[in-house]
């Protein structure tokens, strides 16, 4: 089999870049965004930035993950059949409404960004292995050929 024609090494190069940059805005939004006050609300944002922390970095490190795999594909370091065995994208986890609600606006935009890197990546992924599905079509064109093959031998 030869290379993938949707997926090039530039398109991965660029949206590793990317992903690269939105991981360490993550970081930066999530390592470093304490909640001083007390009480009820205060708890509730805290719980809030957890989860959603948790989730928009897990989604972060699994698109990098499957970036990753691709790159070394390009580079030589894996089969195309390890890639299509390896590297298979998680289904993500969108955030909780609830939870967006309690966070600032430019968190809950660096979260939406997250989502829409892991949508086009899956995007991506999907299109890709649809080249390696068998097709009914090819299916029934195999066992015909095979009852032909048998009924000659």
């Amino acid at each position: 089999m030869g290379k993938p024609t949707d997926i090039n090494q530039p398109i991965v190069e660029a949206l590793y870049s990317e992903a690269l940059l939105l991981a360490d805005e993550v970081r930066q939004v999530f390592d470093l965004h304490p909640v001083r006050e007390t009480g009820q609300d205060a708890d509730d944002l805290r719980l809030a930035l957890s989860v959603e922390g948790l989730r928009t970095t897990t989604r972060v490190m699994h698109v990098l993950a499957w970036l990753l795999n691709h790159r070394a594909y390009f580079s030589g370091e894996l089969t195309e059949f390890q890639l299509r065995r390896h590297s298979k994208l998680p289904p993500d986890r969108p955030a909780e409404r609830e939870n967006l609600a309690l966070l600032e606006y430019g968190t809950r935009e660096l979260i939406l960004e997250s989502e829409n890197l892991h949508a086009r990546i899956t995007r991506l992924d999907g299109a890709w292995r649809d080249r390696f599905e068998m097709r009914p079509a090819a299916i029934l064109r195999l066992q015909e050929r095979l009852g032909h093959a048998v009924h000659r031998a």
